[in-house]
C-alpha cells in the first residue's frame, strides 16, 4: 500500500473516527485502525466492539493500493505535529512497517496484520431504514443526551429512546431523577423504537455537526446503523424495554411561574455554592410575583440566599431541588424565558422553553423534588 494525500485531511478524520477507541481495549487490534485503500479511496475504521466508526477519503495519488492495522495513538501524534502538506505513506506489506514521508523528513511506525480486525457489524433482512434531517436528529440527541443515566442496574436507562411514528419522532432520556422528552414533526412513515446507547449518542452528536445532507437511519433488534455523508457510525442497541415514563409526567400542575432563564439560571449557580455538598440541595420559595432561592451548610456555618421577579399564578410554595440537575435543566434550555409548573413540594416541577417560533417541536423536562430539611 502507498499513496498521498493531506496530512490534514487525514488528521481530521482520523480524530473522528478515533473517539471510539477505548485506552482499556481488551484486544490490542482494536488501539489500531483498519486502512483499506481501493477504488481510490481510502476507507478508514475504528472499533472497541460495541460501535464501528467508519469514515472515507478520497485519494488521487496511488501507487499502490492493500490494508494494513495502523496504531491509532501513535498515528495521531504525529499527524498532530504536522503541519499541511502532502503525506506519503507507504506500508511495507511483510513487516508491516509504516512510513510516512514529507517534504522536509518522515517517520515510521510499527503497523499490525489487519486479518484480525473485527468485522462489521450487518443489520438483518428485517431492518428497518428510513431518512432522517440533521437538525431534526441533532436537536433531539442534544436535548436529551445529558439526561441519560449511568446505571448498571437500569440498562434500559443508559441511552437515548427514539420512539419514531409515521409523523412524529420522540426522543427521551431519564436517569430517575430528572427527564427529557423532545417531539418534533418527522414524516418517517414507519413506526418502532430503540434506546441508542450514551456513547455512540455523544459520537453521533458531535459527527452531525458538521453534516448538512439528511442521515440514513437504519436498525434491527440488536444494531443502528447512521449513514452520513462520508462517515458511518454503527452500533449495538440496549436491548431492553424503556420504562413507560408518561406515568410520572403530572398532567395537572397549577402553579405556574414565569421567569427569566438566564437571571434564574446565574443566581442558582451562585447560591449552590453554599449548599451542603452532598445533597446540593436548594429551596425554592415563590409567592406573590418573587422567587427566592436559599441554601445552606449548617456543618461549615455558610449560607446564601437570592430573591428574583417573576410571574407567578398559583399558590404560594416552597421546594427543594438539587442544584447540579436543576443547573443542567436550565442550562439545556435555550430560550430566554423558561415555564415552570409546579403542583406541591412532593410532586415533580415541569419546565417548558417558552418561544414564539412554532418550528413543529415540543420540549418538556421534568426533575424530582428533594425533601427540605433547611
Amino acid at each position: 500500500m502507498k499513496f498521498t494525500l493531506s496530512s490534514s485531511a487525514l488528521l481530521s478524520r482520523l480524530s473522528g473516527a478515533g473517539k471510539v477507541i477505548s485506552n482499556k481495549s481488551t484486544l490490542p487490534i482494536l488501539e489500531h485502525f483498519l486502512f483499506e485503500l481501493k477504488d481510490g479511496v481510502l476507507k478508514v475504521t475504528a472499533s472497541d466492539l460495541e460501535i464501528w466508526v467508519v469514515t472515507e477519503i478520497a485519494v488521487d495519488n496511488i501507487e499502490r493500493e492493500g490494508r494494513v492495522a495502523a496504531p491509532a495513538k501513535l498515528l495521531l501524534e504525529v499527524l498532530k505535529e504536522c503541519a499541511e502538506m502532502p503525506l506519503t505513506i507507504d506500508v511495507n506489506e511483510q513487516t508491516w512497517e509504516i512510513k510516512m514521508t514529507w517534504h522536509s523528513g518522515g517517520s515510521s511506525v510499527p503497523g499490525a496484520n489487519p486479518v484480525s480486525y473485527p468485522s462489521l457489524q450487518t443489520l438483518s433482512e428485517e431492518a428497518i431504514e428510513f431518512p432522517m434531517e440533521v437538525d431534526t436528529l441533532l436537536n433531539g440527541v442534544n436535548k436529551t443526551i445529558f439526561a441519560a443515566a449511568d446505571d448498571d442496574l437500569k440498562p434500559a436507562m443508559n441511552g437515548v429512546f427514539f420512539n419514531i411514528e409515521p409523523l412524529q419522532t420522540t426522543f427521551v432520556a431519564t436517569d430517575a431523577h430528572k427527564l427529557v422528552e423532545f417531539k418534533i414533526g418527522h414524516d418517517s412513515g414507519v413506526e418502532a423504537s430503540f434506546i441508542l446507547p450514551k456513547k455512540p449518542a455523544v459520537l453521533l452528536k458531535s459527527m452531525l455537526l458538521k453534516e448538512e445532507e439528511p442521515v440514513k437511519v437504519g436498525f434491527d433488534k440488536s444494531n443502528a446503523i447512521f449513514k452520513l455523508s462520508q462517515t458511518t457510525l454503527i452500533c449495538h442497541l440496549i436491548e431492553s424495554k424503556y420504562p413507560n415514563y408518561n406515568v410520572v409526567i403530572p398532567t395537572a400542575n397549577p402553579n405556574k411561574m414565569l421567569v427569566d432563564r438566564v437571571e434564574f439560571l446565574n443566581s442558582l449557580r451562585r447560591v449552590a455554592v453554599c449548599a451542603n455538598s452532598s445533597t446540593n440541595l436548594v429551596r425554592l420559595d415563590i409567592d406573590n410575583n418573587h422567587l427566592t432561592l436559599t441554601a445552606q451548610d449548617a456543618g461549615f456555618y455558610m449560607s446564601a440566599n437570592e430573591t428574583l421577579s417573576c410571574s407567578y399564578e398559583g399558590d404560594k410554595i416552597t421546594i427543594g431541588f438539587n442544584s447540579a440537575y436543576l443547573v443542567e435543566i436550565l442550562s439545556n434550555i435555550d430560550t430566554p424565558t423558561v415555564l415552570v409548573e409546579l403542583g406541591d413540594s412532593s410532586r415533580a416541577a415541569v419546565f417548558k422553553p417558552v418561544s414564539d417560533d412554532d418550528n413543529g417541536s415540543a420540549t418538556l423536562m421534568l426533575l424530582m423534588p428533594m425533601l427540605i430539611n433547611l
